[in-house]
């Protein structure tokens, strides 16, 4: 992979038509707002790369460098000497933050009501504590196929909320293992018929949700919270206790009931369909202010 160095072509200025095109794209890419995990922000990619051959013409030799790829990757090399030690980046070169969590409003998921749920806002940070079950792709496709043929589902799930994860197994003395949320829209096409069939109050996972989930939610007056992705060491810690309640000849991806203490999450999409992932890039349009972008 070729090296990120969109700044240092900026610094010297473009000496041909693929440099200028490169920066060019950076530009109008970053102008359109839609931010780290798409929800709003200055910085989209963090690179434009061309490769400039004789090709057909039907081909698409234009690739942008998205947060998500460009710092998933690096480069080694092995010489038969024994196992690769990786230093890990330093913690000095990220920003100093502090996360204040008495802003976050603190959630019982075992007293939540459907009008604690019509409350909650775009963008709102909820602190989750208590009870929550667990369900991704392999889960939800046989909850669907039971709830077709008339069976009962192995778990109740009305009044719940379910997150979107397959935990990995639990060493020494840990409760679970790495629980990261998975990408949501995979579950989009099962949304309506699990709210509808099974009163479930709301889902938790990673990134956007697609219009036929978002119409979902809002005719079910539910809700999707987003989990922070990439950081599933870390989610485990927020998890108490684990146990599985269904699907265990699923391994990883059973349903489990996991009680959790403090762990955030962002309301997504509120109970009337609104999505942070349209309002944030809309409001980021606004202050950059170089929308409509075309590329001529």
């Amino acid at each position: 992979m070729e090296p990120i160095d969109i700044t240092e072509l900026q610094a010297r200025g473009a000496f041909n038509r693929i440099e200028e095109l490169r920066l060019e794209l950076y530009e109008k890419v970053n102008a359109l707002g839609i931010g780290a995990q798409g929800l709003g922000g200055l910085t989209t990619v963090l690179d434009i790369k061309i490769n400039d051959y004789p090709t057909h013409a039907a081909n698409l030799p234009v690739a942008m460098i998205p947060n998500c790829a460009a710092t998933r990757h690096a480069h080694f090399t092995l010489d038969g000497s024994g196992p690769v030690m990786l230093d890990p980046p330093s913690l000095e070169d990220w920003p100093k933050l502090t996360y204040d969590a008495s802003k976050g409003t603190r959630v019982d998921l075992d007293t939540i009501t459907p009008e604690d749920v019509a409350s909650w806002k775009p963008g709102q940070t909820l602190l989750r504590h208590g009870t929550r079950l667990t369900g991704r792709d392999a889960a939800h496709k046989r909850m669907v196929d039971m709830l077709n043929k008339g069976e009962q589902l192995p778990v109740d799930l009305k009044g719940r909320f379910i997150y979107y994860v397959g935990p990995v197994d639990p060493v020494r003395d840990e409760v679970v293992g790495p629980a990261g949320p998975t990408t949501a829209t995979r579950m989009d096409k099962f949304t309506r018929q699990v709210l509808e069939q099974t009163g479930l109050l709301g889902m938790v996972g990673k990134a956007e949700r697609g219009p036929a989930a978002i119409e979902a939610i809002r005719d079910n007056k539910s809700a999707y919270l987003m989990a922070v992705g990439g950081s599933a060491y870390l989610v485990s810690k927020a998890i108490k206790a684990a146990k599985v309640v269904g699907f265990a000849d699923l391994g990883m991806e059973a349903i489990y009931e996991f009680t959790v203490q403090d762990m955030p999450v962002t309301v997504a999409v509120d109970s009337t369909g609104e999505s942070v992932h349209k309002t944030g890039p809309r409001e980021w349009q606004a202050r950059i202010g170089k929308i409509p972008v075309v590329v001529e």
